[in-house]
């Protein structure tokens, strides 16, 4: 039961975590920030917060420099809107969706190379033996000679 509650909760400090980096935190260093997702701790002490940005390292570190100094009012603000009686500490981690997207999309683009390269020596080759190796009714061999 209580698990059902933290999501919801979840849901809701994802929600005015979002709504409040869109509208009300004015830092310059806040790059273009997406919250991804908000896990709460077993006793609901805590929240995980995860994002990701848009941009290069630099943006990166700029939004994470500029989201630890407003954990503060986000802290309050979830605390106001959400009336609990205790409020959860606020971590925000950087998601690395973005990495592992692109990781994979290496790794596709390999696979896709290598199958390119062996369609590409298979299309001379031919077999090794015979090209139907299977006897078949009516034919002689040189065993039924012997």
């Amino acid at each position: 039961m209580a698990s059902v509650h933290f999501g919801k909760v979840a849901e809701q400090i994802k929600f005015i975590i979002a709504e409040m980096l869109q509208r009300r935190i004015k830092d310059p260093r806040l790059g273009f920030v997406t919250v991804t997702d908000v896990r709460l701790s077993g006793d609901g002490h805590e929240a995980t917060v995860f994002y990701t940005v848009l941009g290069d390292a630099e943006a990166r570190a700029e939004t994470a420099i500029a989201l630890q100094s407003a954990s503060g009012l986000l802290r309050s603000t979830v605390g106001k809107q959400l009336g609990m009686k205790f409020t959860p500490t606020l971590a925000f981690v950087l998601d690395a969706v973005e990495e592992d997207a692109a990781h994979l999309e290496d790794v596709l683009a390999r696979a896709k190379a290598q199958d390119a390269a062996v369609a590409e020596r298979a299309q001379g080759a031919s077999y090794a033996g015979d090209p139907d190796p299977y006897r078949k009714p009516g034919e002689e061999t040189d065993d039924d000679l012997g």
